[in-house]
């Protein structure tokens, strides 16, 4: 059976633990189309992204 070497320290434990304090992702509501989206993603609905067409939109 495996035994740990040394005591984990505080801080190597409070690393570990930093990820339980992760949140829910945030979505916004897009100001042309009305949908929701993640912040600083582009829009895959229309393609735009901060006022410019990025992606061609399949029909």
């Amino acid at each position: 059976m495996a035994v740990p070497k040394r005591k984990t320290t505080p801080s190597k434990r409070g690393m570990r633990r930093s990820a339980d304090a992760i949140k829910a992702p945030t979505y916004i509501e897009d100001k042309n189309s009305g949908e929701l989206r993640r912040p600083h993603h582009i829009d895959l609905k229309t393609g735009m992204y901060r006022g410019k067409q990025i992606l061609t939109v399949k029909d």
